[in-house]
């Protein structure tokens, strides 16, 4: 048990430590909402699009 409380202390600077490993988990985790919610409107955004657009024809002579 002591082992953990000494890997814990992080030699005296856990005060440093720990925050900062608090600090980027949670801009790393702002980053993947942030990026889910930019893809998720960006495809809302893809679908309007394509509904609007008239459907294509297909070139004579040309196989599909």
């Amino acid at each position: 048990m002591d082992a953990v409380t000494t890997f814990l202390a992080m030699g005296g600077y856990a005060a440093f430590v720990w925050p900062s490993f608090a600090l980027t988990f949670a801009v790393v985790i702002g980053l993947a909402i942030a990026s889910r919610r930019s893809l998720r409107k960006a495809q809302r955004q893809l679908a309007l699009l394509e509904q609007s657009r008239p459907a294509r024809r297909a070139r004579p002579g040309k196989a599909a």
